[in-house]
């Protein structure tokens, strides 16, 4: 499917804690479309998807509900200290969100001007290449742990193993075309945003 060349791809990424899904509604809250990989992660491993018959084969039946959906919780602990399987799965599902992505991408290109993708690891999934600029939501390692620990109520050990599972945030900014500091507070990010949008969609 070819892509409509007018139209201006940007990533969206950040660290856990960073405060990405704020921007995410943030921007959508101002009518821009944001593709959401997430979304197309549980699309992509629904049963009758290829996904979905390569995960159970991989796993076993015994990751499944009694709907014969996946456990997305079951399968997730299997992975979460497993850096093999981890891996494995990591094979199998994002090649399918990609090809997805892709297709909405390109589909959507011809009625926007812009389109976001909100895809927390992309830098991790090498997914550089399929945009035009890559927008880091970032803020400093302590900040985000402190959020992890009052966002989700676990406790410090639990919250540095979430935040090491990923690429050091600091690494991501060196990757990054566009830094949006999340350190403070709303004002602040919505007003950067703002900036970034003016920047980048001469808007």
């Amino acid at each position: 499917m070819m892509r409509n060349k007018k139209c201006k791809f940007i990533g969206l990424t950040g660290g856990i804690g960073s405060g990405k899904s704020t921007a995410t509604e943030y921007l959508k809250s101002r009518g821009y479309i944001v593709i959401d990989a997430d979304v197309l992660a549980k699309n992509a491993v629904e049963p009758g998807e290829k996904a979905y018959f390569d995960i159970v084969s991989e796993f076993g039946e015994a990751i499944l509900n009694n709907d014969r959906s996946i456990n997305r919780k079951m399968l997730g602990g299997l992975i979460f200290n497993d850096v093999a399987l981890r891996k494995k799965l990591n094979e199998i599902v994002h090649p399918e969100v990609r090809r997805l992505m892709i297709e909405l991408l390109h589909e959507l290109s011809y009625h926007n001007e812009v389109l976001f993708a909100d895809i927390p690891l992309l830098i991790e999934s090498d997914l550089m290449y399929m945009f035009d600029m890559i927008w880091l939501v970032y803020a400093p390692e302590d900040i985000c742990l402190k959020r992890i620990i009052e966002r989700d109520k676990v406790g410090m050990g639990e919250a540095l193993l979430r935040i090491r599972a990923q690429i050091p945030i600091d690494e991501k900014k060196i990757v990054s075309d566009l830094i949006i500091d999340n350190s403070t507070d709303e004002e602040s990010l919505f007003s950067q945003i703002n900036q970034a949008l003016a920047f980048s969609t001469n808007k």
